[in-house]
């Protein structure tokens, strides 16, 4: 009896007017919205996934060792016309300093008032800037004379900062890197920072090199390469053993980074190291 009356049913239905035509469209309708979900859902899987995807890791080979020196709290470090140009840190020691490479002279030298603690440093065309830990100010010096042209203000903490060709790039501390006017400091976007564990924080010393980021993270032995367009990390450089101490004090950590364009070539130190070192990356996996 049930079946004869769902069978009566579907004979009225199909006696209705235009009854047919609509379930026909609306079968079209179900099927291509199951044919999209279909096509597109393994799209969505896979940008859901591919924060997990393992970050590429790097280890390194020591090219050279360059004298550097030991008292230097180094917290921004760049290659520029065959000198190294370092910023130092410490209330009453900080300075921005003018390098030889190859001997760890110091040949020019401006040091900032006490109450200031130097952080990371950048050139920018013909200028350097140099940023301060809590002062909220970074200095602007001609990059020739050292002689001070200006301040810029900000409303972070600074660490790390470094220059794309049309922005500074700046740190904070947290996994967020600035994008800032570098005549103005004025903000124009930020990324956060993040591999496939999430957010990196502790983001310090920046360099700029090749369309990438490369940044120290504080109190690690390693290095991200950061594609500045989206945050994402693209590979770690793990440099574990390059430091010449095994104190574990936290003051004498890894921190600095200096490409030479030219040669391509890649520096780094740390806060009170004796040694600048060159290195060359091997990609590990």
């Amino acid at each position: 009896m049930v079946l004869a009356a769902a069978v009566e049913e579907d004979s009225a239905a199909a006696e209705l007017p235009g009854t047919g035509e609509h379930m026909q469209e609306l079968m079209k309708v179900k099927l291509l919205s199951l044919l999209l979900i279909i096509i597109f859902l393994p799209e969505a899987r896979s940008e859901e996934s591919s924060p997990l995807t393992p970050v590429p890791i790097y280890t390194y080979r020591i090219i050279k060792a360059y004298p550097h020196d030991s008292q230097a709290f180094t917290q921004g470090l760049i290659f520029k016309d065959g000198f190294l140009y370092e910023g130092t840190g410490l209330n009453g020691k900080s300075e921005l300093r003018k390098v030889k490479l190859e001997t760890g002279a110091v040949v020019q030298r401006s040091k900032l008032p006490q109450e200031f603690f130097g952080e990371g440093i950048t050139a920018v065309k013909d200028k350097i800037i140099q940023l301060t830990w809590k002062s909220q100010t970074a200095f602007v010096y001609d990059r020739k004379s050292f002689k001070l042209s200006g301040t810029l203000f900000y409303p972070t903490e600074g660490w790390g900062i470094a220059y794309d060709g049309e922005h500074v790039i700046m740190s904070d501390g947290s996994a967020y890197l600035y994008f800032l006017d570098p005549e103005t400091f004025q903000e124009t976007r930020r990324v956060e920072v993040r591999d496939d564990a999430g957010p990196v924080a502790r983001l310090n010393e920046l360099e700029y090199i090749s369309g990438e980021v490369f940044a120290n993270v504080w109190l690690k032995d390693r290095i991200a390469r950061i594609d500045p367009k989206t945050g994402r990390v693209k590979g770690w450089l793990d440099l574990k053993g390059l430091s010449p101490f095994s104190d574990g004090k936290t003051t004498k950590v890894l921190n600095g980074i200096a490409y030479d364009a030219v040669k391509d070539r890649l520096f780094v130190t740390g806060k009170l190291w004796p040694f600048v070192y060159e290195i060359k990356l091997i990609r590990l996996q």
